[in-house]
């Protein structure tokens, strides 16, 4: 029986810790970001798992969200911020998932409202690992999962306009069970993108942070993660 697309995350998340492991990427003592959203959370788990058979000690985690710190609380993970002492502004790793998966692993982050963060994270760890189901991987990026961009609320009508001169048709991303606008863990809006044709993600990533009230966007392409991808036959793939 082909498996479901939750179960694919599940198979991912477990298969990347227990690989990062085996391969000395994740290690006892180390400092490591984790991630948000449905495929971040079993990876989250399954780490709490292994240090809780003994397999790693004295992890200590940064997380991308206050969904992942209410996580790594709730299984016993301790948890720093980037500027901690104990942390010191870089990380040994950092493990997420991913909204879309591009060419050469470049990525679309941020379905979770959680890619300040998120990229804070990724950008200061030495090593940035991937999980995600197979449905995540695309051929090219801007006509699909819409790019999330965060913005300041001040600034909402000028970058709409300065984002529709780069071709994309944004909407403001509206709350769920909750009357507005998201509003981030940063106290910031969402504007959720569109192309009418396929962007260069690593081009357009400059392009909008460079827009005055851009706070980030989603694209990363400024490394290079491995990627490990569950498939619906139960194989994972490793990209790198």
């Amino acid at each position: 029986m082909a498996l479901s697309q939750n179960e694919q995350k599940v198979l991912a998340a477990k298969t990347a810790v227990d690989t990062l492991i085996a391969e000395g990427k994740i290690f006892s003592g180390m400092k490591i970001g984790l991630g948000t959203g449905s495929t971040a959370m079993p990876a989250v788990k399954r780490l709490a798992e292994r240090i809780a058979d003994g397999s790693l000690r004295d992890v200590k985690a940064v997380a991308t969200s206050f969904q992942t710190t209410l996580a790594c609380e709730e299984l016993g993970i301790p948890v720093f911020t980037l500027n901690d002492k104990a942390i010191g502004g870089s990380l040994d790793l950092a493990i997420d998932g991913a909204d879309e998966i591009g060419p050469g692993n470049s990525l679309i982050k941020g379905g979770g409202a959680a890619l300040l963060r998120e990229k804070i994270i990724a950008y200061n760890a030495k090593v940035f690992a991937i999980v995600a189901d197979s449905s995540k991987v695309v051929s090219s990026h801007g006509t699909g999962f819409a790019l999330p961009v965060e913005i300041i609320a001040e600034a909402r009508v000028p970058v709409l306009r300065a984002l529709a001169e780069l071709g994309a048709s944004c909407v403001l991303r509206e709350g769920v069970r909750k009357a507005g606008p998201v509003i981030t863990d940063n106290g910031n809006m969402i504007l959720d993108c569109l192309w009418k044709a396929p962007v260069d993600a690593a081009s357009m990533e400059d392009r909008i942070n460079a827009v005055t009230g851009v706070v980030e966007c989603g694209f990363f392409t400024k490394l290079h993660p491995v990627a490990f991808v569950a498939h619906a036959d139960g194989t994972v793939e490793q990209r790198r």
